[in-house]
């Protein structure tokens, strides 16, 4: 399984927008510039985040981006589901009834065993991306991280965020 890479940015920028301070906004350009990727591109993305109410985003000349709800209330699925939609990953196509072998569909009774274990697979790779919050993230980065990563990001945060008049 393949996740775009719009899952990655989506779920570094909730958590740099998680450090903002309370009322505090961070422009999309300036996501984008923290990660190095382009602003149309992560725009896509943050625009989705708003949709499922992860993010909110405020117009004007303080405006931007900031979460929508704390960050222990987010939970991984949650930006997923926002980003990849809520199909699962497996898509079963029946192949099984086509081709030179194919019986009459009455003989497919059955549900196909492939997609039973694809799905089992999917719900158990969905309860840990449910379980698994943005707090949870952020605590375990500021344990683990370089100091100087931690600097740079506070740094950049301190420099771009636009606080509330």
């Amino acid at each position: 399984m393949r996740l775009s890479e719009g899952v990655e940015a989506a779920v570094h920028s909730a958590i740099v927008l998680a450090e903002l301070p309370a009322g505090a906004t961070l422009p999309g350009a300036a996501l984008a510039e923290y990660h190095g990727i382009s602003g149309s591109y992560l725009l896509k993305h943050l625009k989705d985040l708003v949709a499922a109410q992860i993010l909110e985003s405020l117009p004007g000349p303080a405006g931007g981006y900031r979460l929508a709800r704390k960050a222990d209330k987010i939970s991984l699925l949650d930006i997923v589901l926002a980003i990849e939609g809520p199909q699962p990953a497996f898509r079963c196509n029946e192949i099984r009834q086509k081709g030179p072998g194919a019986l009459e569909p009455a003989a497919y009774k059955r549900p196909c065993g492939i997609n039973t274990a694809m799905l089992k697979a999917e719900q158990a790779y969905r309860a840990v991306l449910a379980e698994t919050k943005l707090s949870s993230l952020i605590e375990d980065y500021a344990r683990r991280a370089d100091p100087r990563a931690v600097a740079f990001s506070c740094a950049f945060l301190e420099q771009n965020q636009r606080l509330p008049r």
